[in-house]
C-alpha cells in the first residue's frame, strides 16, 4: 500500500468530520431549546390572558433571541421602551389624522424616517429601540387605519404582548442558565489583550507592522463593544464590570497607537539615548508581563525618566518618544485594571464612553430610503386596489427599518429575500399539513419546534444569520396562532404573497434608492475626519480618550470600505491613521496648553503654540514646543511632565504636517 493511501483519512474519519461540520454543537441545541420554550410559554400566557394579538408575544421572543443573557436583557429593555414610545405616538397620530388617510400615512412615514435617522447615531440595542419605535407606529396605527376607534385597545394589547414576551424569555434564560455575556466577554477580552501585546511587541522590537495589521487589531477590539454595553444589567455589579470592559477596550486602542508612535519617534532619532533605550526595554517587558503592579511601576519609572530628561533640556524628538512610552505604560495599567474589574466586579480606575463614528449623509440617505420605500409602496397598493394594504405596509416598514441599522443592508436584504419565502413555506406546512384543522396547544407547540430549532441554528452562523432571523420572526407572523386557530387558505396565501412582495421591495430598494458605493462611503468618512480635524485644530477637539475611541471606529469603517488594491489601500490607510493621530494630538495639545497658560513663565510660549496649531504652521508649532522645553529645567516635576505632554503632541502635529502637507492642502487645510 502506498504512503498516500496510508495517509488518507478513512471513511469513518471523513464521516465524523462531515457530521462535526453539519451537526450543531450542544450550545446551539441549548439556545434553540430555550427560544422554543420561551416562545411556547409566551404564547400560552397570551392565550390565557385572552390578548387579541397573542402571536405578538411569540414574535417578541423570536426578535429577542440572543445566545447570551445580557444581550437578551439589553435588547428587551430597549424593545419595551421603543414599544411604549411607538404606541403613544400611534395614538397621538390617530387622534390627529384619523379622518385624513393621506396625512396619517405621511405622518407615519415622517416618524419612521426620523426614528431610522436617529438610530444611525446610536449603538447596538439603543439603535434597535429607536428603530422599533418607528415601525411600531405602523403596526398599531396603519394596521387599524380602517378602525381608528380600536387603536387604543390595539396599543394596550401590543404593550401587554411585548411585556409577556420579555418576561417569558427572561424567565427561561434564568431558569435554564443561559450563558452570561460577561463570562464570554472575559475570554474574548483576554484574547484581545494578548493580541495587542503581541502587536506592540512586534512593533517595538521589529518596527511598525503597518496600517493594515493595525486595522485588523482595531477590528478585533471593536467587536467587543456590543457585549461591553450589554453586561450592565446582568448582575448587581454589572455596571462596574461594563465600565471595566469599556476602560480596557479604550486602553487597547491607545496601546496600539502608542506603540506605533514610540517606534516612529525613536526611528527618527539620529542617535537614541539611554533613556529611549530604557523606555523601549520597559515597554517590551510590559508586553510579556501583564500584571497591573508591573505596569504601574513601569509607568512611574518612565515618568521619572521623562521628567529628568525635560530637566536637562533634551531634544524634542526624544521627548516625543519618551512620552509615548509613558502613554503605553499608562494604558497598560488601564487595560489590566479593566480586565480585573470585568472579572471581579470591583470599580475600575475610570469609566469612559466608547463613542462610534456615524456619517450624517449615510443616516440621511438611510432615512430617506425607508420613507421612499414606504411611500412608493403605499401609492402602488392604493392605486392597484390591493386588499390587505395595511398588512403589506407594516411588513415593508418593518423590513426596511430593520435593514437600516444593519452594517450591510444589501446582505440583510438577500437574507430577507430567502427567509421570507422559507418562512411562508414552513408556516404553510405547519398550518395545513401538521395541524390540518386540529385545535390543541400541545400539538401546536410540537409542530413549531423543528422550524424554531432550524431558524436558531441558522441565526447562529454569521453567513446565514439574516435567513435564520427572518425565518424565526416571520414564521410566527404568518402562522398567526390564535385561540381558536383559524384555517383560511385564502387569507394565508394572501399574507404570504404580501410578505414576499415586501422582501422584493426591500431587495430592490437597497440597490436602487439612494445607494451608497464604497467610494462614497470613503468620501463621507474622509469628510467627517476633515471636519473633526478642523475642530481639533481650532481647540474644540474634546476629550482625548473619547477621541481615540471615535477615531478608531472611523478608521475601522474606513478600512472596511477602502480599495482592495494593495498599494492604494496601504496609502489610504496611512493617510487616515495620520489624520487620526493629528486630530488626537491637537485635542490633547490645546487642553494641555490651556492649563500651561496659567503659568506666567509659559504663557507666551503656550499661546504661540495654540496660534501655530490653528494656522497648521509646522515650523511655528515646532518652535513653540522647543520654547516650552526651554523652560523645563527651571520647572518642578508636575510642570515638567505637563510640558512634555504638550511638547510631544506639538511634535506629532509638526511631523504629520510635514509628511502629509500635500494631502492636508487637498483637504482645504493650508499647512505651512
Amino acid at each position: 500500500m502506498s504512503e498516500a493511501a496510508q495517509g488518507a483519512p478513512s471513511l469513518l474519519d471523513r464521516s465524523l468530520a462531515f457530521a462535526d461540520r453539519v451537526v450543531p454543537p450542544p450550545s446551539a441545541w441549548a439556545f434553540a431549546l430555550r427560544i422554543w420554550l420561551a416562545m411556547v410559554l409566551a404564547l400560552y400566557a397570551a392565550f390565557w390572558l385572552q390578548l387579541s394579538g397573542a402571536s405578538s408575544a411569540m414574535v417578541c421572543v423570536a426578535i429577542l433571541a440572543q445566545p447570551k443573557r445580557g444581550q437578551a436583557l439589553s435588547k428587551a429593555l430597549y424593545r419595551f421602551v421603543g414599544t411604549i414610545v411607538g404606541a403613544v405616538v400611534a395614538i397621538v397620530l390617530i387622534a390627529l389624522f384619523a379622518q385624513d388617510r393621506v396625512l396619517l400615512l405621511v405622518s407615519c412615514a415622517t416618524w419612521l424616517m426620523l426614528c431610522v435617522f436617529t438610530a444611525h447615531f446610536l449603538q447596538d440595542t439603543r439603535a434597535y429601540g429607536a428603530m422599533l419605535s418607528g415601525y411600531t407606529v405602523a403596526i398599531i396605527a396603519i394596521a387599524h387605519i380602517d378602525a381608528p376607534q380600536a387603536v387604543f385597545d390595539a396599543a394596550v394589547d401590543r404593550v401587554a404582548a411585548i411585556t409577556i414576551g420579555i418576561v417569558a424569555i427572561t424567565f427561561i434564560n434564568d431558569a435554564l442558565a443561559s450563558p452570561s455575556t460577561w463570562r464570554a466577554l472575559r475570554g474574548t477580552l483576554d484574547g484581545a489583550v494578548a493580541a495587542t501585546r503581541a502587536f506592540a511587541r512586534d512593533t517595538l522590537a521589529a518596527g511598525d507592522p503597518g496600517s493594515e495589521r493595525a486595522s485588523a487589531l482595531i477590528r478585533r477590539i471593536a467587536a467587543m463593544r456590543g457585549d461591553a454595553s450589554a453586561i450592565a444589567g446582568e448582575l448587581d455589579d454589572g455596571p462596574n464590570r461594563a465600565a471595566g470592559a469599556r476602560s480596557a477596550i479604550a486602553a487597547l486602542y491607545a496601546m496600539a497607537a502608542s506603540a506605533r508612535a514610540f517606534t516612529a519617534a525613536a526611528d527618527r532619532l539620529a542617535s537614541p539615548g539611554p533613556a529611549v533605550a530604557e523606555a523601549r526595554a520597559l515597554c517590551l517587558a510590559l508586553t510579556r508581563d501583564g500584571s497591573r503592579d508591573s505596569a504601574v511601576q513601569a509607568a512611574e519609572r518612565l515618568r521619572d525618566g521623562l521628567a529628568d530628561t525635560v530637566g536637562r533640556g533634551a531634544d524634542l524628538g526624544e521627548i516625543l518618544a519618551l512620552q509615548r512610552a509613558v502613554d503605553f505604560a499608562r494604558n497598560a495599567v488601564f487595560a489590566q485594571d479593566g480586565v480585573e474589574a470585568l472579572a471581579t466586579g470591583d470599580r475600575p480606575l475610570r469609566d469612559v464612553p466608547l463613542p462610534t463614528h456615524r456619517d450624517f449623509p449615510v443616516a440621511l440617505r438611510g432615512a430617506a430610503r425607508v420613507g421612499i420605500a414606504f411611500g412608493t409602496t403605499a401609492l402602488f397598493l392604493i392605486f392597484a386596489g390591493w386588499p390587505a394594504t395595511s398588512f403589506a405596509l407594516v411588513q415593508v416598514a418593518a423590513t426596511c427599518a430593520l435593514s437600516s441599522i444593519t452594517p450591510d443592508p444589501k446582505a440583510f436584504a438577500r437574507g430577507v429575500l430567502i427567509g421570507m419565502p422559507l418562512a411562508a413555506l414552513c408556516a404553510g406546512i405547519v398550518l395545513f399539513g401538521l395541524l390540518a384543522g386540529v385545535q390543541g396547544f400541545p400539538l401546536l407547540a410540537i409542530a413549531i419546534a423543528p422550524v424554531v430549532f432550524t431558524a436558531c441554528f441558522l441565526s447562529l452562523n454569521p453567513a446565514t444569520f439574516g435567513v435564520g432571523f427572518i425565518l424565526l420572526v416571520f414564521f410566527p407572523v404568518l402562522l398567526s396562532p390564535a385561540n381558536p386557530q383559524t384555517y383560511d387558505p385564502q387569507t394565508f396565501f394572501a399574507n404570504a404573497l404580501l410578505v414576499v412582495m415586501a422582501a422584493l421591495i426591500l431587495f430592490v430598494t437597497v440597490r436602487v434608492v439612494l445607494p451608497i458605493s464604497a467610494s462614497r462611503h470613503r468620501a463621507f468618512a474622509l469628510d467627517s475626519a476633515r471636519r473633526a480635524l478642523i475642530e481639533a485644530l481650532a481647540g474644540a477637539g474634546g476629550d482625548a480618550t473619547t477621541r481615540t475611541s471615535l477615531n478608531s471606529d472611523r478608521l475601522l469603517q474606513f478600512s472596511q470600505w477602502s480599495s482592495r488594491s494593495g498599494a492604494v489601500r496601504a496609502a489610504s490607510l496611512d493617510r487616515a491613521f495620520d489624520l487620526a493621530r493629528m486630530e488626537a494630538a491637537a485635542a490633547r495639545a490645546h487642553a494641555q496648553l490651556r492649563d500651561l497658560a496659567g503659568d506666567p513663565a509659559l504663557a507666551r510660549a503656550a499661546e504661540a503654540a495654540r496660534d501655530g496649531i490653528r494656522a497648521v504652521d509646522r515650523r511655528a508649532i515646532a518652535a513653540s514646543a522647543r520654547g516650552l522645553l526651554a523652560a523645563g529645567p527651571q520647572a518642578d516635576r508636575p510642570t515638567r511632565l505637563a510640558i512634555a505632554r504638550a511638547a510631544s503632541d506639538l511634535a506629532t502635529l509638526a511631523n504629520v504636517a510635514a509628511t502629509q502637507g500635500r494631502f492636508l492642502r487637498r483637504l482645504g487645510l493650508k499647512a505651512a
